[in-house]
């Protein structure tokens, strides 16, 4: 056991950091640029987020079969499954088809797979704009 991990002193078992409380909203951040993804998840976290985050589309897809998460926030190009590819996961797996999708991208969204995605937002994305798509997505989860 690790020092990050808590005990519930009732079960005496470990509380996994999967399980989160009902009232907070847990964000996938899938984005491969380290300094990005660092920035993103500070903004989000210092909003009232749970961040969840991923470095590629296969991380990010792992982590939504085994964490709950209410809303995914995607880079469109990344390596081993991009943002796309990964929206078409979400869509087409029955558990997480109703997530909401916001995807990043510097590329012009016509030329982009935007009809899998709830919100296409240009990059570099302010965070007030990503903040405000969220609060958009997310208000019936609170």
């Amino acid at each position: 056991m690790t020092s990050a991990e808590e005990i519930n002193l009732a079960t005496n078992q470990p509380v996994l950091p999967s399980k989160i409380a009902a009232e907070e909203v847990c964000v996938l951040l899938a984005e491969d640029d380290p300094a990005l993804k660092r920035y993103l998840q500070i903004v989000l976290e210092r909003a009232g987020y749970n961040v969840v985050s991923a470095a590629d589309g296969l991380e990010a897809m792992k982590l939504l079969l085994s964490h709950p998460v209410n809303v995914v926030v995607t880079d469109a190009v990344m390596p081993n499954l991009n943002g796309y590819e990964l929206s078409r996961f979400i869509r087409c797996t029955q558990h997480l088809a109703q997530l909401p999708i916001i995807l990043l991208s510097a590329l012009d969204p016509k030329n982009a797979e935007a009809d899998q995605v709830d919100a296409f937002l240009p990059k570099p994305v302010s965070p007030e704009v990503l903040l405000d798509c969220l609060k958009g997505l997310t208000a019936e989860l609170k």
